[in-house]
């Protein structure tokens, strides 16, 4: 595809501000796109040009707003959840927001001086592009509303399959508190992100994810320390997601009376080749549609399993088949408290509680890709709507369902839920539909790994072409089978499920969700509220005249919000102790089920279902 330069919109009728202005991305400056990661920007430098950014975009949300007429609960809806652009920086005879300088913004630095060809400084020229047409083309990237990033956050946390068995490794009371406190945790996580994206962000130096935020704060290892973590988190998510669903298709294969089916492996083969076609899409915006279907589909599973166990045993072959003889058929049992031993699938005492509480930390786990959604976002600003009505809610159905699918199944309940439901006819069906909804969130989670691991190693280690170009698309076309195939591997070598899901919780979940945000809000306050009265940003130099350096300047900052950075210092010790004790529970749960306790085995054919 040609790239053209994209037309100027004019600002003189109101209306010009729906019109499509960006048909295709212009060419951009070199300068602009060499080095996404130049080292020789400073902090300082991120947090000006962001500001400038964040009052642009506040100009032209204000211009969007008032084109829609007055404002009404209706209008508010309707525009949040349109497929409506904001409209991109305007050029008239008055400098708008997009073509003043960060003085006229009231962003303290020196203005830019006036070249002769009527642009600012040297770095905002593009060959033919004029700086406001490359804001047009940067902003018409972002495409995302606040309603859409509601169901792709939805979608990304929203597993509530797996918190009726944490329920009963826990108890009643424990369960409750439990995911009431993680859920604040993680709202407060994903607050921490959006705050940090939102002062480091602009349309000169766009952020793309959540290794890039440790970047601008901690420097080029942290950032590459991150995503080569994040990378490898959300291979295993989709590991997790293969082993659950090659469960479901093999208990669909096995009919009403419990044959064999389909040899285990096999099944997981199934579910990766699926896995190949929707992992071709690369546009988040595309995935926000799909992940519509998601969230109702897993409601509706929801009410299919709460009307079957009110009625029905639970399934006691499959417990007995992943669990042991001590979890064949007998009477349900519920506890307030911790369950006695031997009363528990995850684990005995200890152990069984700890294994819970990972399947918590993995119920709320999804904060490492808000930068990611926030990057796609027409108004980040909004991004705060998104995060809380999501965040509710998925408590909500957490904890009802938990409760409620407990309270019937006991010490039997089954992860995912949904397989152990004991009539075939009700397990196939919600088999099949979550067979879907969990092809979109493997895909999803495919997707942002794989454009980690593109970015970070094929592109900057490799020379890989970008993603927007033909030859970057072929690559991702090939890449997808090959990523999904290391995901099969890992699934089928380890199937059982619920002891890698809780591995993978406290090793990765649990530390990006809850400690890897403390650090960054450490971070970044104390870099932040270091800066004092006289320290400016150049941007014609772009240099910083800093007052002082080193610890001194560090324990300046920390001292500006002393009890906030202390409170974020204690949360950061308390996620990493709470990782080290799931790890622990995890690999002695695995230790169990590799010694015989589980009928499947690496690369089998028997089912653990």
């Amino acid at each position: 595809m040609s790239l053209t330069t994209a037309p100027v919109l004019a600002g003189e009728e109101v209306g010009d501000i729906h019109r499509e202005v960006v048909q295709a991305v212009p060419p951009l400056d070199p300068l602009r796109t060499a080095n996404a990661h130049d080292p020789s920007i400073t902090f300082e430098e991120y947090l000006y040009w962001a500001e400038i950014t964040r009052k642009e975009e506040e100009a032209a949300n204000a211009l969007y707003l008032s084109s829609r007429g007055p404002s009404t609960i209706k209008t508010l809806v309707a525009s949040r959840f349109s497929k409506e652009k904001y409209p991109p920086p305007t050029s008239t005879g008055d400098a708008s927001a997009s073509e003043k300088t960060g003085s006229e913004l009231g962003i303290s630095g020196t203005t830019p001086p006036a070249y002769s060809n009527g642009k600012s400084s040297p770095d905002l020229i593009v060959t033919g592009v004029t700086d406001n047409e490359w804001k047009q083309a940067s902003r018409a990237m972002r495409t995302a509303g606040w309603g859409g990033i509601f169901y792709l956050i939805t979608t990304d946390i929203l597993g509530p399959f797996s918190a009726p068995w944490a329920f009963a490794q826990m108890g009643y009371g424990p369960g409750i508190a439990l995911y009431t406190v993680f859920g604040a945790m993680s709202y407060y996580s994903g607050w921490i992100i959006w705050k940090v994206f939102m002062g480091l962000d602009s349309d000169r130096h766009p952020l793309k994810g959540y290794g890039d935020l440790y970047y601008r704060v901690f420097g080029p290892l942290s950032r590459h320390l991150v995503n080569t973590a994040l990378g490898l988190q959300l291979l295993l998510m989709v590991s997790v997601i293969i082993l659950a669903n090659g469960q479901a298709i093999s208990q669909i294969s096995q009919g009403p009376d419990g044959n064999a089916g389909i040899c285990f492996v096999a099944c997981l083969v199934i579910f990766m080749v699926a896995g190949f076609g929707l992992g071709q899409i690369r546009s988040l915006r595309r995935f926000s549609w799909v992940a519509h279907i998601s969230v109702y589909l897993n409601l509706l599973v929801m009410f299919i399993v709460m009307g079957v166990v009110v009625n029905t045993l639970p399934n006691f072959a499959a417990t007995e088949a992943s669990f042991g003889e001590t979890f064949g058929p007998g009477p349900v049992l519920t506890f307030a408290g911790t369950p006695p031993d031997g009363l528990a699938s995850g684990g005995s005492g200890f152990i069984g509680s700890l294994n819970g509480l990972n399947q918590a930390v993995y119920s709320y786990g999804g904060c490492m890709v808000f930068a990611a959604f926030l990057s796609e976002m027409r108004h980040p600003h909004d991004f705060w709507k998104s995060l809380l009505i999501a965040q509710v809610f998925i408590y909500v159905v957490y904890i009802f369902f938990g409760i409620f699918v407990y309270s019937f199944q006991g010490q039997y309940t089954y992860t995912p839920v949904g397989q152990g439901l004991s009539v075939y006819a009700w397990q196939t069906a919600t088999n099949i539909i979550l067979l879907v909804t969990s092809l979109i969130a493997a895909a999803l989670y495919g997707n942002i790994g794989l454009k980690v691991l593109y970015i970070e190693v094929l592109q900057e280690v490799f020379n890989a072409p970008p993603l927007t170009v033909s030859r970057g698309k072929w690559l991702w076309t090939a890449l997808i089978p090959i990523y999904w195939a290391i995901a099969f591997i890992v699934a089928a070598a380890i199937p059982q499920l619920f002891a890698i899901s809780g591995l993978i919780s406290a090793l990765f979940i649990l530390s990006f969700t809850y400690t890897l945000p403390a650090l960054l809000a450490m971070g970044f306050w104390i870099k932040k509220d270091a800066i004092v009265e006289g320290e400016q940003f150049d941007p014609a130099t772009k240099t910083f005249n800093f007052a002082d350096t080193g610890v001194k300047r560090w324990i300046r900052g920390y001292m500006k919000r002393p009890i906030y950075n202390t409170c974020n210092l204690l949360y950061m010790l308390g996620g990493v102790v709470t990782a080290v004790l799931g790890v622990y529970s995890s690999v002695e749960q695995l230790i169990a089920a590799f010694n015989g306790k589980s009928a499947a085995t690496s690369f089998g054919c028997a089912s653990p279902v």
